[in-house]
């Protein structure tokens, strides 16, 4: 199987490739992105025999039907890394919340949040690709909070990898800052930026499109690649926990084989919903994807309105940072999968040139054929946190968005829950007590000892390991302090 181009011109031949050049050099022709024209079908039958395997066998199960270009022995061992979650045969977590409602806990790797999902086996992938060609790779990552710590993480002393992170420097939590700052490895180089995460974003998209910059590093002997979902490497491991969603409520009783469940997904980049409908289209039962933002609404004016406009709009902070994002990257996928390559390249040209599209009418029914969305204020999610606590069931400030969605349930639903609360202590002490943290460290404690939790030894120690980075840049500084680091 395949990876095409996002972007066409009328009557051009679409370039593709195969799934390890997609891995290594994840842009495409006119700026866009690698996506599969079609996906493998998985019959109720595969559906039933997967609730007989672990979780790292159904992965392996499902990435043999793509038939990609990689030995699945290279698969096999990028599956092992699960082993480092906090249940070595069950990586992700399934929970019945309430009446037709379940939690998808997502965020028992390392770092504590969805991203580990991806990112642990993606980086012994590219790990081994690199040492398999005998070339030495810079990975570069955006964050918004999370993205960045879980590709630290998978790719700390690793061999023939660099990885270079940026983030916005006051656009993540203080756990999530020191996730990224404190990382001690030789090859991982950490920068913060003034601006927010569109920023970092536009700085790696528009490094990773550079002659210039790929020039210099090739002088270097290193090549570059991403991390970021707009790399598909990322997304066929998204695909897979959405389907386990299935096959668990499948195997728990709670769903029949002709009835579908629906699934609601805090999004801010679209990765995580752009793999929930892979997951539909490759046969999973899933009815709506609903799709729920923060203030940060674009994404519900999207896919309400059929508008994607950036004039006039500005990031708004809000206590889910992961999700303060005004361009989502792979909606471009979803673009390309229900309207081709040359409407997609129409109207990711009007967004950059003009700052909007618009889908006509009959675009924007087909994509509610899928989808809803809303959107959740910070208010509304204080309010959702401290009623789910007095419940027993503590959810951190994305996934209590996810609420906006929950009433009115209709059939069995899966709340996609994206990050562990420690990494949010202040937004939690704020919507539990009504109060400001003024000790995080202290706050921490005190909270898990309400929540009945434990603060994990990972997220004790940040607070007292000295940081190793601590440059602070300009946008037009990246590409200078970045090549600068390689030369050392």
């Amino acid at each position: 199987m395949k990876l095409y181009q996002t972007r066409a011109n009328e009557n051009e031949n679409l370039n593709s490739v195969e799934f390890s050049e997609a891995l290594l050099n994840p842009s495409s022709g006119h700026g866009g992105l690698y996506a599969p024209i079609e996906l493998p079908k998985l019959d109720q039958k595969f559906f039933n025999q997967a609730s007989e395997l672990s979780y790292e066998q159904m992965a392996l199960e499902i990435i043999k039907k793509f038939g990609f270009d990689l030995d699945m022995s290279v698969f096999e061992r990028a599956v092992k890394r699960y082993k480092k979650f906090d249940k070595p045969n069950e990586p992700v977590e399934v929970k019945k919340i309430a009446e037709n409602l379940y939690i998808n806990e997502l965020y028992h790797g390392p770092t504590r949040a969805f991203k580990d999902m991806a990112l642990q086996p993606f980086g012994v992938i590219l790990s081994e690709l690199a040492k398999s060609r005998r070339e030495n790779y810079l990975i570069m990552c955006a964050t918004s909070g999370d993205t960045g710590p879980a590709t630290l993480e998978t790719f700390s002393d690793m061999d023939n990898i660099q990885v270079v992170c940026l983030y916005p420097k006051d656009g993540t939590s203080e756990v999530q800052r020191l996730q990224m700052v404190n990382a001690a490895a030789k090859n991982l180089k950490v920068i913060g930026i003034n601006g927010n995460f569109d920023d970092a974003q536009r700085a790696l998209k528009t490094l990773l499109a550079s002659g210039n910059f790929k020039g210099a590093l090739k002088e270097l002997g290193v090549s570059l690649s991403a991390a970021n979902s707009v790399n598909f490497g990322r997304i066929l491991f998204q695909i897979i926990y959405h389907i386990y969603a299935y096959v668990y409520l499948l195997k728990a009783g709670a769903l029949k084989e002709d009835n579908s469940f629906d699934i609601i997904v805090p999004s801010g980049n679209f990765g995580n919903a752009l793999g929930a409908y892979y997951a539909k289209k490759m046969g999973a039962k899933i009815g709506k994807i609903k799709i729920v933002s923060n203030a940060n609404n674009i994404l519900t004016e999207f896919f309400t309105k059929g508008v994607y406009d950036l004039r006039g709009k500005s990031l708004i902070k809000t206590i889910s940072p992961a999700m303060d994002i005004l361009i989502s990257s792979n909606v471009e996928r979803l673009l390309f999968d229900r309207f081709g390559a040359v409407r997609t390249k129409h109207l990711m040209q009007n967004l950059a040139q003009n700052g909007f599209y618009e889908l006509k009418g009959s675009e924007l029914k087909a994509l509610k054929e899928d989808f809803e969305a809303d959107f959740c204020s910070d208010e509304t999610c204080e309010k959702f946190i401290k009623e789910q606590t007095q419940k027993g069931i503590v959810i951190d400030p994305h996934t209590a968005t996810c609420f906006k969605m929950s009433s009115d349930l209709t059939c069995p639903t899966v709340i996609t829950s994206t990050a562990h609360w420690v990494k949010f202590a202040p937004s939690m002490f704020k919507a539990c007590k009504n109060k400001e943290l003024v000790d995080e460290k202290e706050g921490l404690e005190i909270l898990a000892g309400e929540f009945k939790d434990i603060v994990p030894k990972s997220i004790k120690s940040l607070f007292v390991t000295k940081s190793t980075h601590n440059d602070i840049v300009n946008q037009d500084e990246i590409e200078s302090k970045i090549l600068d680091w390689i030369r050392r």
